[in-house]
């Protein structure tokens, strides 16, 4: 039977609002704190969260015909015209404004205006979230109504279940024993699990007026364990962030002792926020940590500082209690796009001393850059002005050594080549480097260059290119410069540089084992007459060392300072095998000079000779299970390996290894270059025990001894770093807790063991 009655306000919109206007009750990425209250008894029973065996949501009954007409249909339909009251039974099913119910029984008294909706009910809305609820009662002319047993389960799978749900008059919302979770409530088999965390309360009270929900009795519980009690919980009613205390980060170290942080988030508009963290240490003085982002209407930025005032053990090993001071860090990001050519791109860091980062764990490095970039990229064109300043954090650094560059400027214009259809490029390009303490340099230079590529008839990929430039050179203080090889001649400086190269690579294509391989032979000419170099400062073609990726370059140092001259020519061979799931690939290449002219390059970097070192890489890669690079450099005499770099990486996503190592053994002079010999091992994984359960791990070893190094003070097999771990990950919680140990004391930032425990409630804010 199917008709259109309940004329005057509908029975189920405000039944939906007792019952989805608590959907978000949890869904601001913070929660607000306020003073605690004394929780009344819990209501009988217990929330259920678990799926109802509800047959779904029928539409069986008609659209309404009017905005205050609900379409229904049941099995049967009874009318007391003494009592006026109206029973509908047998898979009743209701629609109203795109929002439909059913139930067992709807009884319907017209005199009192009071519905009762009894037995397996569900309400479902436009958005896809259903209530599910034993008994529905609403009265008072529908403005206000109690729910029994109530479950509100989202679209995108957030659950709320409460034993009791009342609607007031004024629009209020009370739940009784109520509780939430993101998490799923089914294992893979579809059987029913607990969540892995959830939020329990006694009461949950919506206030209409002020838009906001609070609870009573609050506490997370993680695994059906209640762990986090959350008095005076309270959050606005909306999907926008709210400010709140975040999670708390919990560490224990050699250095500052046992380490509580809690984050308060600070919504200050829709398009900029601020985290605030207090850090409190047992075995050091307190720290402020604060980040604030803001999104503007043509970028966005980011800055964020740590600041403290307590002692520090200097690199010297002095009293520390001499030594209290202001200490902190302060870095700064953003990006500015003020039109599609223009932009601005800035990065900031700055620490008050050599170890205050590596004793807080903020980061590693040993150099702090700070840089900006305003460019301009048009379709053939490209300007750059740019700057940037280095802090060393490393022990025997003199910080007035460190460069300064203000400004670096260069433009690029390119052209069509109408006579042979190659490309030329124009290249303007200027840089002015100054130190408080050591040599400045000044630099400009215009080049020219031009491309031509062509393809032959037998399929070989043939390339020419020529370039001139012309650089003008102003520098002084040279003798601040420790390595004699970088300083060049103090005053003014000029040269000339022109160079003529061709390029030729053939492949051959053909089957093998079932795939595909390319052999591909590849050879250079490059020629250029005499350069001036030794006079010339070098600020950015240092600590050279031939390999694969530079060894087929036109000019193979590393920037515009210095610039290979004579003639030469470079081949090498190139071959890749392919097949379903497995790719390998593998060049190998040497160069041999025509000249006999000594070689600007130092001893150790392969290129010393008229005949170069061998270089060569390797990569394997098996599906997403295997990754392996292999780089080598053999001398050419003894084929003794100089450099040996292998990275690998094996395994699924839940359980993979990562194995690194890094061999340099150039027999370089000391004051040669600044880049000297080393040797580390490094190691990583991650193995899976367990559903949703892992161990990780990592560890760096320095193999580095005085026979590479005779600065090092290494014997060979010095551990540097290793940490330990066991993880908790599923859908919607992330537990860690680590082991760390360092093995190098860096003034304050002391050797030893930390630990830290790290929770992340995904689908919570916080």
């Amino acid at each position: 039977m199917t008709l259109a009655l309940f004329h005057g306000k509908s029975a189920l919109r405000p039944l939906w609002l007792a019952t989805a206007s608590l959907c978000a009750l949890l869904a601001s990425p913070a929660l607000a704190q306020e003073p605690s209250e004394s929780s009344p008894p819990a209501a009988p029973g217990t929330p259920d969260l678990q799926t109802p065996d509800v047959a779904p949501v029928v539409t069986d009954a008609p659209d309404s015909a009017a905005e205050d007409q609900i379409g229904f249909a049941a099995d049967n339909l009874n009318y007391d015209s003494d009592t006026d009251v109206v029973v509908a039974e047998g898979n009743v099913a209701m629609n109203r404004d795109t929002i439909s119910m059913r139930a067992d029984k709807v009884t319907w008294n017209r005199k009192t205006g009071q519905v009762f909706a009894e037995g397996n009910v569900a309400i479902k809305n436009p958005e896809g979230d259903t209530a599910y609820g034993d008994k529905i009662e609403l009265t008072d002319s529908l403005r206000d109504g109690v729910v029994e047993n109530m479950l509100v389960v989202l679209d995108n799978g957030s659950r709320l279940a409460a034993v009791r749900g009342t609607r007031f008059d004024n629009g209020n919302i009370e739940l009784e024993n109520a509780a939430y979770t993101p998490c799923p409530v089914e294992d893979n088999e579809g059987c029913p699990k607990n969540p892995s965390w959830q939020v329990r309360a006694v009461k949950v009270l919506y206030d209409k007026a002020k838009n906001k929900v609070r609870y009573k009795g609050a506490r997370i519980e993680i695994f059906g364990l209640p762990l986090i009690p959350l008095p005076g919980l309270s959050h606005p009613l909306n999907n926008e962030p709210s400010s709140g205390i975040l999670v708390p980060e919990i560490r224990l170290d050699r250095s500052n002792g046992f380490e509580i942080a809690v984050p308060y988030y600070l919504r200050i508009a829709p398009d900029r926020d601020l985290t605030i963290t207090p850090h409190i240490y047992t075995g050091a003085a307190p720290m402020i940590e604060g980040e604030a982002r803001a999104l503007t209407d043509i970028g966005s930025f980011r800055i964020n500082g740590y600041a403290t005032y307590g002692s520090l053990v200097p690199l010297t090993g002095e009293d520390p209690n001499s030594r209290k001071r202001f200490r902190g860090y302060l870095e700064s990001a953003g990006k500015f796009q003020f039109d599609p050519r223009w932009s601005l791109t800035y990065s900031g860091r700055i620490a008050t001393d050599r170890t205050f980062m590596r004793r807080y764990d903020i980061s590693r490095d040993d150099r702090l850059r700070s840089t900006f970039e305003v460019e301009r990229i048009g379709n053939q064109s490209y300007l750059s002005i740019a700057g940037w300043a280095t802090q060393t954090l490393r022990r025997n650094d003199v910080q007035g050594q460190q460069p300064i560059a203000l400004p670096v400027i260069d433009y690029r214009q390119r052209f069509d080549d109408p006579l042979f259809g190659g490309q030329f490029e124009l290249q303007l390009n200027t840089l002015a480097i100054a130190r408080t303490a050591g040599q400045d340099t000044q630099r400009a230079f215009a080049g020219a260059r031009w491309d031509l590529r062509r393809l032959t008839g037998m399929g070989q990929e043939v390339t020419l290119t020529a370039l001139v430039r012309g650089d003008v050179y102003h520098s002084d203080e040279n003798l601040l410069t420790g390595i004699p090889g970088y300083r060049g001649k103090s005053g003014w400086q000029a040269r000339g540089i022109a160079a003529v190269a061709a390029d030729m690579r053939w492949p051959f294509v053909g089957e093998f084992l079932g795939g595909t391989q390319t052999l591909t032979p590849r050879i250079q000419f490059v020629a250029t007459p005499p350069i001036e170099n030794i006079d010339i400062p070098n600020e950015d073609s240092r600590a050279f060392d031939l390999e694969d990726s530079n060894l087929f370059a036109i000019n193979r140092f590393n920037g515009y300072d210095r610039f290979e001259d004579g003639a030469r020519v470079t081949y090498g061979l190139e071959w890749n095998f392919s097949r379903p799931g497995f790719n390998i690939n593998s060049i190998v290449g040497q160069s041999y000079r025509l000249s006999n002219k000594p070689t600007l390059f130092p001893d150790g970097t392969g290129l010393t000779d008229r005949t170069s070192d061998i270089v060569g890489r390797t990569t394997v890669a098996y599906k997403d299970f295997l990754r392996f690079t292999h780089r080598y450099r053999l001398d050419k005499d003894s084929l003794a390996i100089r450099r040996n770099e292998l990275d690998a990486t094996i395994g699924s996503q839940s359980t993979y290894a990562v194995l690194g190592y890094s061999r340099l053994n150039r027999d370089i002079l000391l004051l040669g270059e600044d880049l000297q010999d080393r040797e580390e091992a490094r190691v990583g994984g991650r193995v899976a025990v367990a559903r949703n359960w892992s161990i990780f791990g990592s560890a760096i070893v320095d193999l580095t001894d005085q026979k590479d190094d005779p600065l090092s003070v290494a014997d060979g097999f010095d551990p540097i770093r290793h940490r330990l771990g066991i993880a908790y990950d599923d859908e919607c919680l992330s537990i860690a807790l680590t082991w760390r140990r360092d093995y190098i004391d860096t003034g304050d930032a002391r050797r030893g063991n930390s630990f830290s425990f790290r929770i992340a409630f995904r689908n919570l804010g916080f």
